[in-house]
């Protein structure tokens, strides 16, 4: 499906009739459009875009998609920009629709076990408010304090909670969108069970912001777990992470098994400097696990020593306090540190659990042969099979990304039943690449979807479909 051609006439015609029907304060242009508004956390090409639409309602988006669709404008949509994979960067010719002003929390159903909450809502204060009613919602992410509720259930976000509770479509019960030609579906049922025709909800979760704008939202809650246990065990190889995970999994609820190789481990304990390592020496792997429900020290001590005994554990730390927990994590979480401290290539891959550690090593050694050089470094929430790899660019000044692109997607190839994105999405970045995990009829299904959803192709324009 061919993008629109637009032209400079088109697209002030466009912003005109947002501006005449939404006026100054909903509409920015130019100058008054924040830098921010450029880009997203992917480091793509920044572009100004041709407005900025801040709604104040759905009443409001419903409005700016229809004179949009009226005039073949494109828009992308743009929750906290968090994402990694391009899909909140606007072209120059794009509006950008931002869901910043649509914040509230509207009900938080303790009996139903429900929060009805608005797209721009931060996921950091979804989480605060559920605690507050001694719930849980279990979506959980580094970026927690500046993505919005919308743009997680856009991206599908997955993060660190997804081996118990599954990504964001497993936290969705309804869903309010607006369809590219302005008519609203509200469907903000809280029902578990529903089995009245077509899921639509599901076909926009995971979209990107092609097929629809999500506006609000009916979030499934959880019993919030009387006690939650904290560990870091350093492992010998990887087999014996995946031995830990399922003995663990055995007896308690596993709700997070971060995996950490040493590289990774090294450069969060350089970058904390200063700070006391929480193992001694140097391991080849890390394992980052929590624990929910009643498990109490001495029973998760004592499934350690079994595990030491049997060969699968080297050492390992329980969390003592919330302070020690947070310490732990916050190993973990250099990641939102990469910006700042590497040029990152991300990648951000699924693979059948037993596969990852074989395909993390022929990775490394296809760099390695490659670029000697190179820095690169392996994590991953492994227990849902998704594997992270980030290269730094620095370490190999002059290379193109898309060459690193081309050597890790081309090892995934290889590896059946793989995904490009596990969580992050696949945006303008991974574009070129859907093809690796997803057949040709797969691709043109999605096409005919988007045509009946999208026929003018406003919404993200050049975003997800090759």
């Amino acid at each position: 499906m061919n993008e629109p051609a637009r032209t400079d006439d088109a697209t002030a015609a466009a912003v005109a009739a947002l501006v005449a029907a939404l006026g100054d304060d909903v509409v920015l242009t130019g100058d008054a459009i924040p830098e921010r508004c450029h880009t997203d956390w992917s480091g793509h090409a920044p572009a100004r875009p041709a407005a900025l639409l801040r709604p104040r309602s759905t009443a409001e988006v419903s409005r700016a998609l229809a004179i949009c669709h009226a005039h073949g404008q494109g828009v992308v949509p743009q929750g906290g920009r968090t994402g990694m994979a391009g899909g909140a960067v606007p072209r120059p010719e794009d509006v950008v629709l931002s869901l910043e002003r649509l914040n509230r929390i509207e009900e938080l159903d303790a009996a139903a076990c429900t929060m009805t909450v608005q797209a721009g809502v931060l996921l950091e204060h979804v989480q605060q408010a559920a605690a507050e009613a001694n719930l849980l919602f279990a979506l959980d992410l580094g970026a927690r304090g500046s993505c919005q509720i919308g743009g997680n259930i856009a991206a599908n976000a997955g993060g660190l909670n997804v081996l118990r509770y599954g990504p964001a479509r497993d936290q969705v019960l309804g869903l309010e969108v607006v369809l590219a030609d302005g008519s609203v579906l509200s469907s903000l049922r809280k029902l578990i069970k529903d089995n009245a025709g077509y899921d639509l909800r599901q076909l926009f979760v995971g979209s990107e912001g092609t097929l629809g704008v999500v506006t609000r939202a009916v979030l499934k809650l959880h019993p919030r777990p009387r006690r939650v246990q904290t560990l870091l065990a350093a492992l010998p190889g990887y087999d014996a992470a995946v031995q830990l995970l399922r003995r663990l999994q055995a007896s308690y609820p596993v709700s997070a098994f971060e995996l950490m190789w040493q590289d990774f481990m090294q450069t969060a304990l350089e970058w904390q400097a200063g700070r006391r390592a929480p193992l001694a020496g140097s391991h080849p792997f890390y394992a980052l696990v929590e624990l929910d429900g009643d498990a109490d020290a001495d029973a998760v001590q004592a499934t350690l020593a079994e595990a030491a005994e049997a060969g699968l554990v080297l050492d390992a730390v329980l969390a003592a306090s919330l302070a020690d927990a947070r310490g732990l994590w916050a190993l973990r979480e250099i990641t939102g540190e990469f910006p700042a401290r590497l040029e990152p290539i991300n990648f951000d891959l699924s693979l059948p659990v037993g596969a990852i550690g074989e395909f993390a090593e022929r990775c490394r050694t296809a760099l390695r042969r490659r670029w000697p050089q190179h820095r690169s470094l392996f994590f991953g929430h492994v227990g849902d099979s998704n594997l992270h790899l980030t290269v730094d660019g620095r370490s190999i000044p002059g290379v193109p990304h898309g060459a690193v692109d081309a050597l890790v997607y081309e090892l995934l190839r290889d590896v059946p039943g793989a995904s490009v994105s596990a969580e992050h999405g696949i945006g303008v970045l991974k574009r070129g690449w859907l093809g690796h995990c997803r057949s040709a009829d797969e691709i043109a299904a999605m096409r005919r979807i988007k045509q009946a959803l999208d026929p003018r192709a406003i919404l993200n324009p050049g975003k997800v479909l090759p």
